[in-house]
């Protein structure tokens, strides 16, 4: 069953409060390019002149015509040219074919410099939205809400920059209102109220249809999300062989026909809403004009206005009435699209809770005691269950602690604590004696070296893949190949048909891929690009067989040069070398030791161990 249209969510009042938008959006158009603004803005002024200035020639010519008529000119036009009757009509003729060059170099001028100056603006503001965006929370980004919000703030960074050609077409209308209407004011200044009033049915029916589409569009923003995803999954390489194998195709192209249906139902409603009630209303409008028309046709008659005064008025008459439904009707949509701009600047005003303290502190280098967690808990946003709780334990300078468990166990969750990703609900987290949030946030993820299980595998090359673990060193080409010596990762590289500079993943035309873990060893090579002196590897290896493994983890443990260090993985095999392990379970420590003193006390650690084992056997 289609689904209502969507009440307007906001009044007449909040709609138009929503203008509150356009000053910053024009500070920021202004801050874009200076010299296109001015350019835009001062073309349009000269525009704005242009089509009075062009009738009232129009008005001269018709009079010229009559006046000629009245002369009883002769037939042949070469006789009348020779006696030179044909002198002013001619250079009439010659102002107005040059203003209509003039109005046509002009219009496309604007377009050129509004061309450049959206291009620049969509560009700027793109850029602003990812740095905010990196500035933000992990919190916020597994938040739905502000997926949704960072989806319409996405948009708007695209969609906006036809409302500045709309503030400033408002603008040279404006003064093109004023100068026609500066000439109707001499014949009858009561036909300007007269339209102005016709016009008003139509200016609020507009404004109603902007915020029905707006509610509209905010309240499918999930739906859009789902259509982006379903795409994105129909189509794509990295899930190509899924869909093959599972045969998902109809699954994914019906789910996305079902939601774009509704989608389009829900639109083809409003619009046909729309068109029904905005005939109807502009109805009076036209009802308003003709009134005024058949006066000044009247006036006419009567010998007042020459057939010139009549073609003026009637044509400046026209021009007011489209130019005043267009200024209210614009005016009603800018305020509409004032209102999508609340979705970017919303966006921008979300404040991320996790920041450095003023004067906050420097990491010590080198970290002389460690970390220690003191009765630590963490609950994840809106959930009913502590992921973490009671955590006391400590983590020494220059240790190797490995960290097992089960699945959901916490392990992940401690790390993000360790980088600073959340805060604590419960407790505190101590580096060398003082508390984490005391240090400043940059200079401690410096210092911390990480790759998750679900690493990112970047679309870039080789190189490139691994110099994003420090981009300040992106371009140090011996430092990378040394990263990749130490993950093993340069025995991958140097059978890629370009080395480090091959690009790898498959979206673009010339990418290699690589498997699983070739991936690993790639993304394990970014955490020793870093001069961290912390570094986590929280199942890097899944993907690697358990040779592989083991012997990325010892050499990672003879790498680390005294470094503090944690790792993770399900392979008990692994972490013995590890110099301590902590036992989790569902967010709790339920031993902590060597792996011998581990499974000298028995327990769920050497249950697990003896489990594993056994598979092997």
């Amino acid at each position: 069953m289609p689904r209502p249209l969507p009440p307007p969510t906001l009044n007449f009042r909040e709609r138009f409060s929503a203008l509150r938008n356009l000053p910053p959006f024009l500070r920021d158009i202004w801050a874009t390019s200076k010299p296109l603004t001015l350019a835009s803005l001062g073309l349009r002024l000269i525009r704005a002149f242009l089509p009075v200035v062009m009738l009232y020639i129009g008005k001269l010519i018709i009079d010229e015509a009559v006046r000629l008529i009245a002369l009883d000119v002769p037939a042949d036009l070469s006789t009348a040219w020779a006696g030179g009757e044909l002198n002013h009509l001619l250079w009439l003729l010659v102002i107005e074919f040059g203003l209509a060059i003039f109005s046509d170099l002009l219009g496309r001028m604007v377009g050129y410099a509004d061309a450049l100056l959206s291009e620049r603006f969509t560009n700027a503001t793109s850029i602003r939205l990812m740095e905010h965006a990196a500035t933000l929370d992990l919190e916020d980004f597994e938040d739905p809400e502000l997926q949704d919000k960072l989806d319409r703030a996405r948009r708007q960074t695209m969609g906006r920059m036809n409302l500045m050609g709309q503030l400033f077409g408002q603008v040279q209308d404006l003064i093109t209102v004023i100068s026609f209407a500066a000439g109707l004011l001499i014949y009858a200044p009561w036909l300007i109220l007269l339209l102005a009033i016709a016009l008003i049915p139509a200016f609020v029916g507009e404004s109603h249809f902007n915020a029905l589409n707006y509610s509209l569009n905010f309240q499918w923003t999930p739906e859009r999300r789902q259509l982006e995803y379903v795409r994105q999954m129909g189509a794509s390489v990295e899930t190509a062989k899924e869909v093959k194998i599972f045969n998902l195709n109809r699954f994914f192209i019906e789910r996305f026909r079902t939601l774009s249906e509704q989608f389009y139902a829900a639109n083809r409603r409003l619009a046909g809403q729309r068109a029904f009630w905005g005939t109807l209303l502009a109805a009076l409008g036209t009802l308003g004009y003709y009134v005024a028309y058949a006066y000044i046709a009247w006036r006419t008659v009567r010998g007042d206005f020459t057939i010139g005064d009549l073609t003026f008025l009637a044509g400046s008459f026209r021009r007011l009435r489209q130019l005043l439904e267009s200024l209210l009707t614009g005016f009603s949509q800018v305020a509409g699209q004032a209102l999508y701009l609340d979705d970017l600047y919303s966006f921008f005003r979300i404040e991320p809770e996790i920041a450095s303290r003023p004067g906050a502190a420097a990491i010590p280098r080198p970290i002389a005691q460690g970390f220690v967690f003191e009765n630590v808990g963490f609950r994840y946003p809106g959930a009913d269950n502590f992921a973490l709780r009671h955590l006391d334990f400590q983590l020494h300078a220059g240790e190797v602690l490995a960290l097992v468990g089960e699945n959901g166990a916490g392990k992940t969750t401690l790390v993000k604590l360790l980088a600073r990703l959340y805060d604590p609900d419960e407790g505190r987290i101590l580096l060398d004696g003082r508390d984490l949030r005391d240090y400043d946030i940059d200079e401690l993820r410096a210092n911390v070296g990480v790759v998750f299980q679900d690493f990112v595998r970047y679309h870039l090359t080789a190189a490139e893949n691994i110099g994003v673990g420090q981009v300040e060193a992106m371009y140090d080409r011996e430092r990378i190949e040394a990263a990749a010596r130490k993950s093993m990762a340069d025995a991958v590289i140097d059978d890629l048909p370009r080395g480090y500079d091959q690009l790898i993943g498959r979206r673009f035309k010339t990418g290699v891929d690589l498997s699983g873990g070739q991936w690993q060893k790639i993304a394990i090579a970014r955490a020793y690009m870093r001069d961290a002196q912390v570094m986590i590897l929280d199942e890097p290896t899944a993907a690697l067989d358990a040779r592989s493994e083991f012997e990325v983890f010892q050499r990672f443990k003879e790498l680390s040069d005294n470094r503090t260090a944690v790792l993770i993985s399900h392979r008990f095999s692994s972490v013995r070398m590890a110099d301590r392990i902590l036992v989790l379970e569902r967010g709790q420590i339920e031993a902590s030791g060597t792996h011998e003193e581990l499974m000298a006390a028995g327990g769920r650690y050497a249950e697990l161990f003896e489990l594993q084992a056994a598979g092997y056997r």
